[in-house]
């Protein structure tokens, strides 16, 4: 879906922590949980060797750093400075050409739309079997994950150009050039640093990801290395220092936003660019269609290898199969119920954690740095830990799951009760309302609208971790593992029946959260 707004340039982001503003009180949760780690270790609560002291780490990192990290690190940032390059330009053109030209809008974002939908992860496997695991995999990820937000706030920006100043612009018979660089680039600029900023985050995370999967070199092989060698200090080492790199990626670029906008972003109305789409008009079918006839043709005339790109006539047969006879629903069940139970956990500890954070600011002082600097670590940084902590079944799927649907939820929730205005406390002191009809009256409906988007971010996340995680632990049922094996078998037909499972169930979770987000919320909509 495309962002209607963009945050206003200097908005600070959630979890805002400086250790400056809280003073001594940010150190007080970190020292304290490094305390209990030293006491854990020294009394042997767990094993050394699942869970290291933190002399040891840092014994470690005093000879994993300079004769592994710093060969490694330079090849990681690398693949990341060259996909955000490309990714970036690919958005830049294609929010252009989406948000300046009605008919491209018209034919291709629909489809762009549902490709955007699809997990990265779920590429992963069918890249593999055509790109093998060099450089261009890792690239053709990167740039896929960046070019997605780039592209839609890039599009976003264009589109939300106040017609006011078309007309200005027609009256005072700017030419193109100048009507670009004063006009258009101003507005659009705000939504595309969103965009920019939103792109490092899942190229960071799609990097680390890809390096888990397939690669002998980089941040991900090392955390893998070390995983196998089960020398959990060098992964403590690796999450730090992934963690420092999108922490120090994300204050560059908001620095660089802060610099680069002084003005407000743009009031936002209904005038927009391309009319919105009839829902009977058969102009979104067109580009898939061709597509389709294409594949068809291809695959018949032979233009390409069919071992590694199959008739859409045998993929539709594979999926038929599959779903009838049971083993592709013995998968999709497995990865449902991964997602759903983690998505279950991840939900609650997100929703109580964020309610404890808005509504206590002393609990708001003391956590949220620790929390911001859990949240700067790439997501997939941290499955090689949970798989050393619990296992490698279906209970260190979910835990990772939950990891992934947590912090939407937290950072909503938080920032929705955080927010609330003081003039409800006073309503409901006037009308004399009792607490459970103070929660359900008003604070409950001014927080419904946070609680949702962060929802279905989370829903989102927690498919995606659930296939990810099937990725990395292939073993059992799954359509993450499934398509694994089926890429080691190149079996590329039941690869494209996984991701086309994987779309359906994301379109259909997306469906599911607007549809309960309208009937709780039915008055944000009359």
């Amino acid at each position: 879906m495309i962002p209607q707004q963009a945050p206003r340039t200097g908005a600070v982001s959630p979890l805002p922590y400086r250790f400056s503003d809280a003073g001594y009180s940010a150190w007080l949760v970190p020292l304290l949980l490094l305390a209990v780690w030293w006491l854990a270790s020294r009394h042997q609560w767990m094993s050394e060797q699942i869970l290291p002291s933190p002399l040891t780490v840092a014994s470690g990192a005093l000879t994993f750093i300079p004769e592994e990290l710093l060969h490694q690190l330079p090849i990681s940032l690398a693949r990341l400075f060259i996909g955000l390059g490309g990714g970036i330009l690919c958005g830049l053109l294609l929010g252009c050409l989406f948000g300046l030209h009605r008919r491209s809008h018209s034919l291709f974002m629909p489809l762009f739309t549902v490709v955007a939908q699809i997990p990265t992860l779920a590429w992963i496997p069918l890249l593999m079997l055509l790109l093998g695991i060099g450089e261009a995999l890792k690239l053709a990820i990167l740039i896929k994950s960046i070019t997605v937000p780039v592209t839609l706030y890039t599009c976003a920006g264009i589109q939300q150009t106040p017609q006011k100043l078309y007309e200005m612009a027609r009256s005072l018979r700017l030419p193109p050039t100048l009507f670009l660089r004063r006009l258009i680039i101003p507005t659009m600029l705000p939504y595309v640093m969103t965009g920019v900023r939103l792109a490092f985050s899942q190229g960071w995370v799609s990097l680390i990801a890809v390096e888990l999967l397939a690669s002998s070199e980089g941040l991900g092989y090392l955390l893998v290395q070390s995983r196998q060698l089960f020398m959990l200090d060098f992964v403590f080492v690796c999450i730090l220092i992934i963690g420092l790199c999108g922490y120090l990626g994300e204050r560059l670029l908001l620095r660089l936003e802060q610099r680069w906008i002084h003005w407000p972003a743009p009031v936002l109305g209904r005038d927009s660019l391309s009319p919105s789409v009839a829902f009977t008009s058969l102009t979104p079918w067109y580009a898939p269609l061709t597509l389709l006839l294409l594949w068809s043709m291809g695959s018949q005339l032979a233009w390409f290898n069919t071992a590694f790109l199959p008739a859409p006539q045998h993929v539709v047969e594979t999926l038929v199969e599959g779903l009838t006879q049971g083993d592709l629903r013995t998968d999709l069940l497995a990865s449902l119920t991964h997602a759903l139970q983690g998505f279950l956990l991840g939900s609650l500890l997100g929703i109580g954690a964020g309610a404890l954070l808005g509504g206590l600011p002393l609990a708001d002082r003391l956590f949220s740095p620790v929390l911001s600097a859990v949240r700067s670590v790439a997501l997939f940084a941290w499955l090689p830990l949970i798989t050393a902590w619990f296992g490698l079944d279906d209970t260190a799927k979910v835990v990772f799951v939950a990891v992934a649907a947590f912090f939407p939820l937290l950072l909503a929730t938080r920032q929705g009760i955080a927010q609330l205005p003081p003039t409800l406390r006073e309503a409901a002191y006037v009308l004399r309302l009792s607490p459970h009809r103070t929660l359900s009256k008003l604070v409950l409906p001014s927080v419904m609208p946070p609680v949702f988007s962060g929802l279905r971010l989370a829903l989102m996340h927690a498919w995606t971790g659930a296939i990810g995680a099937e990725d990395f632990i292939p073993s059992g049922a799954g359509l993450g593992g499934m398509m694994i094996r089926a890429q080691q078998l190149l079996a590329s037909d039941r690869i494209i029946a996984g991701v086309v499972l994987i779309a359906l169930v994301a379109a259909l979770f997306s469906r599911l959260i607007t549809f309960a987000e309208r009937r709780l919320t039915a008055w944000r909509f009359q």
